[in-house]
């Protein structure tokens, strides 16, 4: 007899209930592909087994087929389309990540591509197609229903990354007049809706949004019960040129589930729903991550050594020029670092506890930015409270760093300096991580992008000025 706690899908062990022992794999894993299937999808790849390809893979979810892709090399990638390519359907291709999206866009047979096409949302059409050259667009849109293309031709009229690109045209709708039977019977006779929906819209003659009734208190509602009188408070229209940064955060804050979105004449024109919001939402916190570190917001794992390199240069050329200016506050006390070799000991420790410093503030300040939980309420409230923090964190630093110099050196003087030094960069470094990207902002830069490289700066600059101007004021 079978075992009924055995997972038949390749690669997949499913636990015994009954069995109090933790499993063996690691947890963080369990939603990822096992390295087993991996292993096995290679091995039917070089074999060249597209029956063998078809069993492992049929089973799986679009998006771990869409990570299996993603993780071959791109000479195996090229072989794995060309074994496997009629079975990549829409879903497979939404999520497959835009780094090489177009690359497997490429190979796909146009045949392929029209019919995966054809599957997907209008959202995740205009995802896929906006990155596209001319020519790829035009073969994927005149694979498009006439209705489907006129929706992605309206969304791409709209600005990048604002709500128009990320909402879907399809939108299930009501007169405000029905009652909660005429739109189940709607519903039950309606042959082209959307795949997921979560609210009915009530519109008005103009197509005008009114309100909307989520599909729960729909169902639950008596059938002679009017539309209008069961909308949800939460209904709020949005702009299709409202900042698709805006709109996540309004979901995010609101606990919105789906909203409509309206043109310049209040039409309704599509829908946004949570998963697509949540995305962009990832996508803030990735990009802020990335430029935090000086890289470009479209880096990939998946991108070549020459597209890696060329993302990754600019900053680091920007970063010679910030490090030549604390190299020359540095010769300005060359005499006296030659006279005493300890400052040359010393000085990158001040140089790098400001640094690590500056980082932390700046780190939460951009997230806060990012957030709008940092707004003009309460800035100085912040400013004032990270000086404190940096004074605090500098006393306590300076006495350590105090006592090592003087255990290290013998020198009172020399403990003194690198103490006054410690607690002056600390607190300049508090206060450059809230004022640089605040006033990024204000110029209207992305502040995760060039305040690391400023914030490093100042505090070079300031430490290696106060611990060696002091030293050889005093010292000397």
């Amino acid at each position: 007899m079978p075992d009924p706690h055995r997972d038949t899908r390749p690669g997949h062990t499913r636990p015994d209930p009954a069995d109090p022992r933790p499993p063996e794999d690691n947890p963080g894993e369990d939603f990822v592909p096992p390295r087993e299937l991996f292993d096995q999808v290679l091995d039917a790849i070089e074999a060249g087994d597209q029956d063998r390809l078809d069993t492992l893979l049929e089973p799986m979810h679009a998006a771990d087929v869409a990570d299996v892709i993603e993780n071959l090399s791109p000479a195996r990638r090229r072989q794995f389309l060309t074994l496997w390519s009629g079975e990549i359907d829409g879903d497979i291709l939404s999520e497959i990540d835009e780094a090489i999206r177009d690359e497997v866009v490429l190979q796909l047979p146009r045949s392929v591509l029209a019919d995966a096409v054809r599957e997907m949302d209008s959202d995740d059409i205009v995802d896929l197609i906006e990155d596209l050259d001319e020519p790829e667009q035009r073969e994927v849109l005149a694979a498009l229903d006439d209705s489907d293309r006129a929706a992605v031709e309206q969304s791409l009229t709209y600005p990048e990354y604002s709500a128009g690109r990320m909402m879907q045209s399809e939108v299930v709708t009501a007169p405000e007049h029905w009652t909660v039977g005429d739109a189940i019977d709607h519903l039950r006779n309606e042959d082209d809706l959307p795949d997921q929906f979560y609210h009915v819209v009530l519109v008005d003659p103009r197509r005008r949004p009114l309100g909307y009734v989520a599909l729960g208190r729909l169902l639950s509602s008596p059938r002679t019960a009017m539309l209008r009188d069961i909308t949800e408070d939460s209904f709020r229209p949005i702009s299709a040129h409202a900042k698709e940064a805006d709109v996540a955060y309004a979901f995010n804050q609101y606990h919105l589930i789906s909203e409509p979105v309206v043109d310049e004449h209040d039409r309704l024109v599509g829908v946004i729903t949570i998963d697509d919001a949540m995305e962009v939402l990832d996508d803030e916190h990735e990009e802020d991550i990335l430029l935090l570190a000086g890289v470009s917001e479209e880096s990939s794992i998946a991108d070549s050594v020459v597209e890696t390199v060329r993302q990754r240069a600019p900053w680091l050329t920007v970063n010679i020029f910030t490090a030549l200016m604390a190299a020359t506050v540095i010769s300005l006390f060359e005499g006296a670092i030659a006279r005493l070799v300890a400052l040359a000991v010393l000085m990158p420790i001040v140089a790098s506890m400001g640094g690590n410093a500056g980082t932390q503030t700046l780190t939460v300040v951009v997230r806060g930015l990012a957030t709008k939980s940092l707004t003009t309420a309460n800035t100085w409230r912040i400013i004032r409270r990270e000086a404190v923090v940096g004074m605090v964190n500098g006393a306590m630093f300076a006495v350590m760093m105090g006592a090592v110099a003087y255990i290290w050196f013998r020198d009172p003087g020399l403990s003194a300096v690198i103490a006054v030094a410690m607690v002056v960069n600390l607190t300049v470094a508090a206060v450059g991580g809230v004022l640089v990207p605040l006033t990024l902002n204000k110029l209207g830069a992305d502040p995760a992008l060039a305040s690391p490289t400023f914030v490093t700066t100042v505090t070079d600059v300031v430490g290696f000025f106060a611990f060696l101007g002091m030293a050889q004021s005093f010292l000397l």
